[in-house]
């Protein structure tokens, strides 16, 4: 009988310290693991934009962008199991990372059984509708385009110039196209935990980007308001 093996998981470790980098590669390979290394957070992103990844393993303290940066535009787009490495060991930062959206947090130094088994639990845990693909991280209908990878929007074939929020709010719903998003699911992700209960600057930011959109409210073609509840960006066709 001829047994199938499993593919390897793919891991992109983002680290700026070389020596990590270096023995994190050894150790996942040794576990069977296809790896790839970012010494920054642009470069990870890059590369989780281009090739994919079954989980990431971030550093916080990256020369080009703080890492919870990294979470921000990475949860953007993707839902890729993300284990934050990091030495801030105070609680604070922990629970900032995991608001973030890391799904795991561990502390340097670490002992390697520990960091193996965190990843095995993080992969055995993963979600089969993870969105690690490229393909899943496009919206398009034919008219508005959506690319939360390479984070460009355009309306008719034309470049749509949205502020960082606008974007955020358009990405998340189109993520959930055809699904409503809820109130507070929106207000933490676009402003935080601290903001759950701040629905006026939603009705603001929806506004504004109905505004670019050329969307009627009233009739909308894209975001529809489920009173009492949500939003929800209709699927593309």
């Amino acid at each position: 009988m001829t047994t199938t093996q499993a593919q390897p998981a793919r891991i992109l470790v983002i680290d700026d310290e070389p020596q990590i980098r270096r023995f994190l590669d050894i150790s996942l390979r040794a576990q069977g693991h296809a790896v790839r290394l970012a010494d920054s957070g642009r470069e990870g992103l890059a590369l989780l934009a281009t090739h994919g990844a079954d989980l990431v393993v971030l550093d916080l303290g990256l020369p080009d962008m703080d890492g919870h940066e990294v979470l921000h535009e990475l949860r953007a787009w993707s839902a890729v199991p993300v284990l934050v490495l990091s030495v801030r060991a105070d609680e604070t930062g922990k629970v900032a990372a995991l608001d973030a959206g890391a799904n795991d947090y561990v502390t340097k130094p670490f002992g390697t059984p520990e960091l193996m088994a965190r990843i095995r639990a993080l992969l055995r845990d993963a979600s089969a509708a993870q969105t690690t693909s490229t393909d899943s991280a496009v919206y398009d209908d034919g008219r508005l385009r959506v690319d939360m990878a390479l984070r460009q929007v355009s309306l008719d074939g034309q470049p749509l110039a949205l502020t960082r929020k606008e974007y955020a709010l358009l990405a998340l719903l189109a993520r959930h196209a055809g699904r409503v998003v809820t109130q507070p699911q929106l207000l933490r992700e676009v402003w935080g935990p601290t903001h759950q209960e701040d629905t006026h600057y939603l009705r603001i930011l929806v506004g504004k980007l109905r505004q670019k959109l050329g969307d009627d409210a009233a009739s909308p073609r894209w975001i529809v308001t489920e009173p009492g509840v949500g939003l929800r960006l209709r699927a593309a066709a």
